[in-house]
């Protein structure tokens, strides 16, 4: 590593190296390498069970690693943890709040324990998630999603330059989720970082700009959603006038392609870091031998198609 590139030279939001967490024989964290840019929204995807959780309660110092070096925000955790966490907001599990008192009442408290400015803070933050409405109703009313909205409201408090949110989509109807993935994106204009955890693929891929894939414990790809999916297979919808003959013809070429007949024609992938000029070439293909088409289209890679190819399993119970 280059003088530039120094360990907690300030430069990434979230830094660690070979940062190790076990639970006698399990390995939850995995000698995980994570690099998070700051200024930017990162998912840290994976499958329930994946050590999603484990890595932010060990980067917030709420558990120790047993192996490893950390840094948020260029300081090192746990030396400097006091220094680091005053400018980083956390939602680790569900957010926990005094179900007897009122959404205002709660920040009132969380505000106390912090700098004068950030009682000044409370309303917008209020407005901000969109509950400001029910910031004198009792928590105890509030639904789940509500209470995850309080949650980001905690945050925003001390006006962090990071926010790292376990699983903040948990709760919320798709109005909800279009509100919250708003209100990341704007905290991302601003210049903060946001790191989201979750196993909601297609949230990420609507919300990140890039993320880290994690599976038992290990980051297994991590970089823009971009670069990503450009190795992901390509897949081709064709409706046609004779699809059984079609798929004859197609998986009698030398284009790699699996191919599937569905009710509406074929489905055809094919290797990933097909050029997509490919598309031309089944078209000429099937007309050539005077098969009509009526439809081929290429399937933009999906961040969870993608995800299913590199990761052992989905959705096993934690």
């Amino acid at each position: 590593m280059s003088a530039e590139q120094a360990p907690g030279d300030g430069r990434w939001a979230v830094e660690t190296h070979g940062l190790t967490k076990r639970f006698g024989e399990n390995i939850a964290v995995n000698g995980v390498e994570l690099l998070v840019p700051r200024g930017c929204a990162f998912g840290y995807l994976g499958p329930n069970g994946a050590g999603k959780t484990t890595l932010i309660r060990v980067l917030l110092g709420l558990t120790h690693a047993d192996a490893g070096t950390m840094f948020l925000l260029g300081h090192p955790v746990p030396k400097r943890r006091d220094q680091a966490l005053a400018r980083v907001g956390a939602i680790v599990d569900e957010p926990r709040f005094h179900s007897h008192l009122t959404g205002r009442q709660n920040l009132q408290i969380l505000a106390a324990a912090r700098e004068p400015a950030a009682r000044d803070r409370i309303d917008p933050s209020l407005e901000r998630v969109g509950i400001l409405h029910r910031a004198d109703d009792r928590v105890s009313k509030y639904s789940m999603g509500m209470r995850q909205r309080l949650g980001v409201a905690a945050c925003l408090l001390g006006d962090p330059q990071l926010l790292i949110l376990d699983e903040p989509m948990n709760g919320l109807d798709p109005a909800g989720m279009h509100e919250m993935r708003d209100m990341i994106v704007s905290l991302v204009a601003e210049g903060r970082t946001v790191v989201l955890s979750s196993h909601l693929l297609d949230e990420v891929q609507r919300t990140c700009d890039a993320v880290a894939i994690v599976d038992r414990g290990n980051i297994i790809h991590q970089g823009p959603i971009s670069e990503l999916l450009a190795g992901a297979a390509l897949v081709l919808e064709v409706e046609c006038s004779d699809p059984e003959r079609a798929k004859r013809l197609v998986a009698g070429t030398t284009l790699g392609a699996q191919v599937v007949v569905s009710p509406q024609g074929l489905e055809l992938t094919l290797p990933g870091g097909t050029d997509r000029g490919v598309t031309a070439e089944v078209n000429r293909i099937l007309v050539e031998a005077g098969i009509s088409v009526y439809r081929l289209q290429p399937v933009r890679a999906s961040l969870e198609a993608w995800f299913l190819q590199v990761t052992s399993r989905l959705g096993d119970p934690e």
